[in-house]
């Protein structure tokens, strides 16, 4: 049970820190805290995929995009109420009435029913991915995932279908049993605690299969693929697994900020938006998902609330080459944990 421990210490500290600014009248800091969370959970999947896996990823953001981007085209679509189908598929709850700007009724395909697309458009896109890109190792798996990301930035920053450079506005928020995940200021303690709560279950999730048969043989192709192999661990499926989970993870997390925001640009699939996550997870610790956690909300609050100005992605650049030459085990790095050997026990006398 003690692995459980540090998830009632979050979801307490997530009570406590809006019940604190509540109090202090600072709870517009929750909108970026939101954002953050939102952001944390492809930190928390690359976190799995490089420090478990060992594999590394640098287009991530690509993934967070595709989700976010899928679920903004359908729900953003219009449809055609007249179709025989529209009502059928109205009462199955695929289809949802909302209005725009100007008080127009219009038809599109339910934001719940948008997310599920989203998920499955992440998950599919990476298992044809890595089909092929996960066989390779090291530099070359980062430079294939890096031009895999580099290919999905250029398609939306230059299809009109999609806005361009622009992106796709006018999103309509999640419903959520009375809420609605929206940045408006009516909705922002409801959104922060359905982001968070999120993460507590990406976390929960994430724990238990570190702690698991799966966790152990990823720790197994980690520490040697070659040996993995040779214990009969199947190194292609476990790899490929991690890196469809992984992404999954960043679909979700686009395409709940999408409908948190009310929209989404080309630029959260950028190579630097791929190189903040690597960041987040080497300052956190490869194998910490704590750590990760830690550092992802810190740093993307940082960043969200414009401490940084102009000098944002440059800040990331330089933790990174920092991180790597001085801290190579990560500035979060835990003394203790699932991935350090036991100490042998002394033998009596």
């Amino acid at each position: 049970m003690r692995r459980y421990l540090p998830l009632a210490f979050l979801a307490g500290g997530v009570v406590g820190l809006q019940l604190l600014l509540a109090a202090s009248g600072a709870a517009y800091f929750l909108t970026q805290l939101t954002m953050a969370g939102c952001y944390s959970l492809v930190s928390i999947g690359l976190c799995l995929l490089m420090g478990y896996a060992g594999q590394i990823s640098l287009g991530h953001a690509a993934f967070f995009a595709i989700g976010g981007y899928t679920s903004a085209v359908l729900t953003t679509l219009p449809l055609d109420a007249a179709h025989p189908a529209a009502r059928a598929l109205l009462h199955l709850g695929v289809l949802a009435e909302r209005r725009d700007l100007y008080e127009n009724l219009l038809l599109g395909v339910s934001p719940w029913a948008a997310l599920l697309a989203a998920v499955l458009a992440s998950g599919l896109i990476a298992l044809l991915i890595g089909l092929p890109v996960i066989r390779l190792k090291g530099h070359y798996l980062a430079m294939a995932t890096l031009g895999f990301g580099l290919i999905v930035f250029r398609l939306l920053l230059g299809t009109r279908f999609l806005g361009e450079a622009d992106g796709i506005g006018g999103v309509p928020p999640l419903p959520l049993a009375g809420l609605r995940l929206s940045g408006g200021r009516a909705y922002r303690v409801g959104s922060y605690y359905v982001v968070w709560a999120l993460v507590l279950a990406a976390m929960l999730l994430a724990v238990n299969l570190v702690n698991s048969r799966v966790g152990r043989a990823l720790r197994s192709i980690h520490g040697g693929e070659e040996a993995a192999n040779a214990l009969g661990v199947n190194t292609t499926r476990y790899k490929l697994a991690t890196f469809v989970a992984s992404a999954v993870l960043a679909g979700i997390a686009g395409a709940f900020l999408t409908h948190y925001n009310g929209g989404i640009g080309p630029s959260e699939a950028s190579s630097m938006k791929s190189v903040r996550y690597v960041a987040i997870v080497a300052v956190g610790g490869m194998d910490n998902l704590w750590g990760t956690l830690i550092a992802g909300a810190l740093l993307n609050f940082v960043s969200l609330r414009g401490y940084l100005g102009s000098l944002d992605d440059a800040f990331f650049a330089a933790i990174l080459i920092a991180v790597m030459l001085f801290f190579p085990d990560g500035l979060l790095r835990r003394r203790a944990g699932p991935l350090q050997r036991p100490r042998p026990r002394r033998q009596p006398s």
